[in-house]
């Protein structure tokens, strides 16, 4: 088991758990079986659920807890009372030193607060980001900061460069991920001045793991020409919100506006379409800047989804990220 990459898992928290989570580790089994995981939740409960299936009894360790963090409950709320929930028991796991990684499809908000209460930052780092996979037109982006971080700074926006280029490179084994700033517009004059203020340092960084673009506007993220898109917190959760809004409105409008016979005759290329923009495809949230990898799975994902994410969970480990962004952060003086 030593070589195992160990996952603590929230196994309570998210729609229709523990019921996803567990047939979304037998789906991630069937096709990996290099992970070993830590369950924390309901003891009865998950023995029902994993007694009659081998495969999960060898890679799985229930750990029994009395609580669970509800989706609805505020971050602050759950931080005050969540000692005993499944979700704060997964997260102090990576404390101890237990587990490489913890992941959980509970409330969000909550899920960041716990992180930043129980492990440290990477030194250098004093904020935090939420990253996760975007797609494109070629096959997928890292974009970060999702919603972590309202206000931010240039160092910040350098940072999160640093650690969006650190995870591109342990997800899809690149060299030298292209990455650019989030703005308005192309010209170096465009954008408010933390922007052009980053992009200065981006500019002139001495560190080689990744190639600056400059700046790249929404209307482009999806062209699959840039690796890494940087943005703050609060951009960066509007853009994600209009991407599955928008994606959600276009396959419910062409359901509606083919009939049966134009389905019929475009049938393959209707397929190649949906799977393009199935959201399970890209889900496993990733919490940089800590000492140790959180993950953040869609609360409303299915098994299918789950497994995807314990996916990443994987990949992250043993791609040693939290390494690579230890050895690329970028001083403000570039």
């Amino acid at each position: 088991m030593s070589n195992k990459v160990k996952i603590a898992i929230d196994a309570m928290s998210g729609e229709n758990a523990p019921e996803k989570i567990i047939e979304g580790i037998k789906i991630s089994l069937n096709s990996n079986k290099e992970n070993f995981f830590y369950l924390y939740g309901d003891e009865n409960l998950l023995k029902k659920k994993i007694s009659e299936n081998k495969l999960l009894n060898e890679h799985c360790e229930i750990i029994n807890t009395k609580d669970i963090i509800l989706d609805d409950e505020s971050p602050l709320a759950a931080a005050k009372r969540g000692k005993e929930s499944s979700m704060w028991k997964a997260i102090e796991c990576l404390k101890e030193k237990k587990a490489h990684i913890s992941l959980s499809a509970g409330n969000t908000g909550a899920l960041l607060v716990i992180s930043r209460l129980l492990l440290p930052t990477i030194d250098g780092i004093s904020k935090p980001a939420l990253a996760a996979l975007w797609p494109n037109k070629n096959y997928m982006s890292v974009v970060l900061d999702l919603g972590a971080n309202i206000e931010f700074n240039e160092k910040n926006l350098l940072d999160f460069a640093s650690m969006g280029a650190s995870l591109f490179i342990s997800l899809f084994e690149s060299d030298s991920p292209k990455v650019a700033l989030l703005n308005v517009g192309l010209e170096e004059t465009k954008g408010h001045d933390i922007l052009k203020k980053t992009y200065t340092a981006l500019k002139s960084n001495k560190i080689k793991n990744f190639n600056f673009c400059g700046y790249i506007e929404g209307n482009h993220i999806m062209d699959g020409d840039i690796d890494v898109i940087v943005t703050d917190g609060f951009t960066g959760n509007v853009a994600l919100k209009t991407a599955e809004g928008t994606a959600n409105f276009i396959t419910k409008g062409l359901k509606k506006s083919l009939n049966k016979f134009s389905i019929l005759f475009s049938y393959k290329a209707l397929r190649k379409f949906k799977e393009k923009l199935d959201p399970r495809k890209y889900n496993g949230a990733i919490f940089l800047g800590l000492e140790n990898p959180v993950v953040k799975s869609h609360g409303g994902t299915d098994s299918i989804g789950f497994a995807h994410s314990i996916n990443v969970c994987n990949k992250i480990v043993k791609a040693d990220l939290i390494k690579k962004i230890k050895s690329n952060l970028i001083t403000v003086d570039g």
